[in-house]
């Protein structure tokens, strides 16, 4: 999830204040589509951690 986190809002950036960091990890999470996040989460060896309990 890091990886389409970063890419989408923290790439070659640097921020004033951890604040400034926050609040762009805030919009950048919002604005991720659902099906983007399906994709990301949705992995076999991810759905095997809860499945096998």
């Amino acid at each position: 999830m890091w990886k389409e986190i970063r890419k989408r809002g923290f790439k070659n950036k640097a921020f004033r204040t951890l604040e400034d960091v926050m609040n762009q990890l805030q919009d950048v999470i919002q604005g991720l589509e659902k099906e983007v996040i399906k994709s990301i989460v949705n992995r076999r060896w991810n759905r095997m951690l809860f499945e096998s309990r």
